[in-house]
Protein backbone atom coordinates (compact mmCIF):
# COMPACT_ATOMS: atom_id res chain seq x y z
CA UNK A 1 0.00 0.00 0.00
CA UNK A 2 1.15 3.65 -0.74
CA UNK A 3 1.53 6.46 1.86
CA UNK A 4 -1.41 8.20 0.96
CA UNK A 5 -4.11 5.10 1.69
CA UNK A 6 -1.94 4.67 5.00
CA UNK A 7 -2.95 8.18 6.18
CA UNK A 8 -6.69 7.44 5.16
CA UNK A 9 -6.76 4.81 7.46
CA UNK A 10 -5.10 6.22 10.17
CA UNK A 11 -8.06 7.55 12.91
CA UNK A 12 -7.00 10.05 15.22
CA UNK A 13 -9.11 10.11 18.28
CA UNK A 14 -10.55 13.72 19.40
CA UNK A 15 -8.52 15.76 22.01
CA UNK A 16 -11.45 16.90 24.53
CA UNK A 17 -10.99 18.62 27.75
CA UNK A 18 -12.07 17.34 30.90
CA UNK A 19 -14.96 19.78 32.69
CA UNK A 20 -14.16 19.58 36.13
CA UNK A 21 -10.20 19.52 35.88
CA UNK A 22 -9.52 21.17 32.48
CA UNK A 23 -7.10 18.16 31.47
CA UNK A 24 -6.84 17.12 28.04
CA UNK A 25 -8.12 13.47 27.60
CA UNK A 26 -8.19 11.82 24.51
CA UNK A 27 -11.72 10.01 24.00
CA UNK A 28 -11.80 6.08 22.80
CA UNK A 29 -13.20 5.36 19.63
CA UNK A 30 -13.93 2.32 17.99
CA UNK A 31 -14.20 2.77 14.28
CA UNK A 32 -12.82 1.02 12.11
CA UNK A 33 -10.01 2.38 9.05
CA UNK A 34 -11.19 3.39 6.15
CA UNK A 35 -10.72 1.52 3.41
CA UNK A 36 -11.68 -1.55 1.48
CA UNK A 37 -12.74 -4.68 3.56
CA UNK A 38 -11.84 -7.09 0.72
CA UNK A 39 -10.43 -10.01 1.48
CA UNK A 40 -6.10 -10.13 0.47
CA UNK A 41 -6.63 -12.35 -2.42
CA UNK A 42 -8.78 -10.07 -3.82
CA UNK A 43 -7.00 -6.94 -3.34
CA UNK A 44 -3.98 -8.89 -4.56
CA UNK A 45 -4.72 -8.54 -8.33
CA UNK A 46 -6.17 -5.77 -9.48
CA UNK A 47 -8.48 -6.73 -12.13
CA UNK A 48 -10.15 -9.24 -9.47
CA UNK A 49 -10.54 -6.25 -7.22
CA UNK A 50 -12.09 -3.98 -9.85
CA UNK A 51 -14.39 -6.74 -10.26
CA UNK A 52 -15.32 -7.02 -6.70
CA UNK A 53 -16.05 -3.59 -6.35
CA UNK A 54 -18.46 -3.34 -9.19
CA UNK A 55 -20.25 -6.63 -7.89
CA UNK A 56 -20.32 -4.98 -4.25
CA UNK A 57 -21.49 -0.86 -6.21
CA UNK A 58 -24.25 -2.53 -8.25
CA UNK A 59 -25.66 -4.45 -5.20
CA UNK A 60 -25.57 -1.69 -2.92
CA UNK A 61 -27.78 0.67 -6.26
CA UNK A 62 -30.23 -2.36 -5.87
CA UNK A 63 -30.49 -2.12 -2.11
CA UNK A 64 -30.34 1.78 -2.09
CA UNK A 65 -33.14 1.58 -5.47
CA UNK A 66 -35.11 -0.72 -3.71
CA UNK A 67 -35.06 1.82 -0.72
CA UNK A 68 -36.13 4.84 -2.69
CA UNK A 69 -38.85 2.34 -3.90
CA UNK A 70 -40.18 2.05 -0.30
CA UNK A 71 -40.27 5.39 0.81
CA UNK A 72 -43.45 5.58 -1.46
CA UNK A 73 -44.47 2.22 -1.37
CA UNK A 74 -45.13 -0.12 1.93
CA UNK A 75 -41.77 -1.08 3.24
CA UNK A 76 -39.35 0.12 5.65
CA UNK A 77 -37.16 2.85 3.16
CA UNK A 78 -34.84 4.45 4.69
CA UNK A 79 -33.84 1.88 6.94
CA UNK A 80 -32.35 -0.38 3.06
CA UNK A 81 -31.37 2.72 2.06
CA UNK A 82 -29.14 2.51 4.90
CA UNK A 83 -28.35 -1.02 4.48
CA UNK A 84 -27.13 -0.16 1.07
CA UNK A 85 -25.14 2.47 2.12
CA UNK A 86 -23.78 -0.15 4.70
CA UNK A 87 -23.43 -2.40 1.67
CA UNK A 88 -20.98 0.44 -0.16
CA UNK A 89 -19.02 1.16 3.00
CA UNK A 90 -17.44 -2.26 2.93
CA UNK A 91 -15.67 -1.30 -0.07
CA UNK A 92 -15.43 2.56 -0.53
CA UNK A 93 -14.58 5.27 1.47
CA UNK A 94 -17.07 7.98 0.80
CA UNK A 95 -19.93 5.74 2.01
CA UNK A 96 -18.01 4.79 5.11
CA UNK A 97 -17.30 8.82 5.71
CA UNK A 98 -21.44 8.86 4.90
CA UNK A 99 -22.46 6.61 7.30
CA UNK A 100 -19.98 8.10 10.17
CA UNK A 101 -21.36 11.10 9.63
CA UNK A 102 -25.17 9.81 9.91
CA UNK A 103 -24.11 8.10 12.90
CA UNK A 104 -22.99 11.16 14.38
CA UNK A 105 -25.73 13.19 13.62
CA UNK A 106 -28.43 10.84 14.65
CA UNK A 107 -26.54 10.22 18.01
CA UNK A 108 -26.83 13.71 18.28
CA UNK A 109 -30.21 13.85 17.69
CA UNK A 110 -31.17 11.50 20.22
CA UNK A 111 -29.49 13.25 22.93
CA UNK A 112 -30.90 16.17 21.74
CA UNK A 113 -34.31 14.60 21.60
CA UNK A 114 -33.82 13.25 25.38
CA UNK A 115 -32.93 16.83 26.86
CA UNK A 116 -35.90 17.70 29.47
CA UNK A 117 -36.16 21.31 27.58
CA UNK A 118 -37.16 20.18 24.56
CA UNK A 119 -39.16 17.27 25.70
CA UNK A 120 -41.17 19.65 27.38
CA UNK A 121 -41.65 22.35 24.36
CA UNK A 122 -42.33 18.87 22.09
CA UNK A 123 -45.05 18.46 24.64
CA UNK A 124 -46.45 21.69 24.73
CA UNK A 125 -46.70 22.10 21.11
CA UNK A 126 -48.64 18.84 21.08
CA UNK A 127 -50.93 20.13 23.14
CA UNK A 128 -51.45 23.71 21.56
CA UNK A 129 -52.39 21.60 18.28
CA UNK A 130 -54.39 18.91 19.69
CA UNK A 131 -56.39 21.94 21.23
CA UNK A 132 -56.71 23.72 17.74
CA UNK A 133 -57.78 20.39 15.83
CA UNK A 134 -59.97 19.96 18.39
CA UNK A 135 -61.86 23.97 18.14
CA UNK A 136 -61.96 23.02 14.12
CA UNK A 137 -63.68 19.80 14.44
CA UNK A 138 -66.50 21.89 17.49
CA UNK A 139 -66.96 24.12 14.85
CA UNK A 140 -67.45 21.94 12.13
CA UNK A 141 -69.92 20.32 14.08
CA UNK A 142 -71.77 23.03 15.44
CA UNK A 143 -72.06 24.05 12.08
CA UNK A 144 -72.60 21.05 9.81
CA UNK A 145 -73.89 18.40 12.41
CA UNK A 146 -72.39 15.02 11.50
CA UNK A 147 -72.74 14.84 7.95
CA UNK A 148 -69.98 14.39 5.91
CA UNK A 149 -68.17 17.16 3.66
CA UNK A 150 -69.43 15.74 0.51
CA UNK A 151 -72.62 15.42 1.62
CA UNK A 152 -73.22 18.90 2.57
CA UNK A 153 -75.90 21.03 0.58
CA UNK A 154 -74.93 24.43 -1.12
CA UNK A 155 -76.09 27.52 0.20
Amino acid sequence: MNAESDERRRVTPPVTTAPATGDVTEEVTAEPPLGSRAPDFIKARRTLHVSWQVGVFVVGLAVVAAGAAMLVLPGPGWVVIFGGMAIWATEFVWAQLVLRWTKRKVTEAAQRALDPKVRRRNIILTTVGLVIVAALAAVYLWKYGLTLPWNIARQ
